[in-house]
């Protein structure tokens, strides 16, 4: 088992019958408690459910059963109950076996995956969701503070530098420092596109040169795809004027240009 707050498998363990969900670890609950109860009443309350959702539950698994599973009597010399069937019973048992061989598979899955604090991280990020189209992982290589902003290096993958201007407080806040994992996020709308800027004096402290990857045209607004390097993209939308008038073409070299006032800083 995972520790110390690492990564850890889990999955649920249900078995189906006509495509229909039949039992799983709820459900194997709600039958244990009937059988020590002895009531459909007292069991539903055991397990935080509704009495009609626990009625209309055993009804649909003793539907699937191939035999029933719950036996229901009312009145009589003895009084109504609830009990397990033999095959409820029979059921039960082998469920629990097939969950302990399903977390020692899920165990053995842990162990072979090793180290998952990267494969964590990872997850992490492609769960955020953000406006932006632009969201890069990198580590603080820098952090140099003035008397109200701090200019912010980060190293992306493929040793790509990206630099961004954020206020004292959110280094504080963020709990910026050198080492530390961080995120870049920067609007489409704030990448500008050039294609020749070897000569060029421009007051932008992020300039990207690769190959353009791809191009979705708009009667108004053109989207710009451009490979930077060590696997990371930087997404642009321009005018469609503008795109025609640089002559961008799938394959072809392109800068992307955005202000490091632009980019905004995240943690996780």
């Amino acid at each position: 088992m995972a520790k110390n707050g690492a990564l850890e498998l889990d999955a649920s363990l249900w078995f189906t019958r006509s495509e229909s969900r039949f039992l799983g670890g709820n459900r194997i609950v709600l039958l244990e408690r009937i059988d020590e109860l002895g009531s459909i009443t007292k069991a539903a309350k055991a397990v935080g459910i509704s009495y009609k959702t626990a009625w209309d539950t055993i009804n649909m698994i003793n539907n699937l059963a191939e035999k029933p599973l719950v036996d229901r009597s009312a009145g009589g010399k003895n009084g109504g109950g609830t009990r397990l069937t033999d095959e409820g019973k029979k059921v039960i048992v082998q469920f629990k076996t097939i969950q302990e061989e399903h977390r020692k598979f899920l165990d053995n899955l842990e162990n072979r995956l090793g180290d998952t604090a990267s494969l964590y991280q990872f997850l992490r990020r492609i769960s955020m969701k953000v406006s932006a189209r632009n969201t890069f992982a990198g580590t603080v290589d820098k952090i140099t503070k003035g008397a109200v902003n701090a200019e912010v290096t980060l190293s992306l993958k493929g040793g790509v530098p990206l630099t961004a201007v954020v206020t004292n407080g959110a280094i504080d806040n963020l709990g910026l420092k050198a080492g530390a994992e961080a995120y870049a996020i920067i609007k489409a709308s704030s990448v500008i596109i050039g294609t020749d800027l070897h000569d060029a004096k421009i007051s932008a402290r992020n300039i990207f040169c690769g190959t353009i990857a791809k191009i979705i045209a708009g009667p108004v607004n053109t989207e710009v795809d451009v490979e930077i390097g060590g696997g990371n993209t930087v997404s642009a939308v321009i005018t469609h004027d503008s795109a025609t008038r640089l002559e961008l073409k799938v394959g072809g070299h392109a800068c992307a240009l955005f202000k490091a006032s632009s980019v905004i800083i995240g943690v996780s």
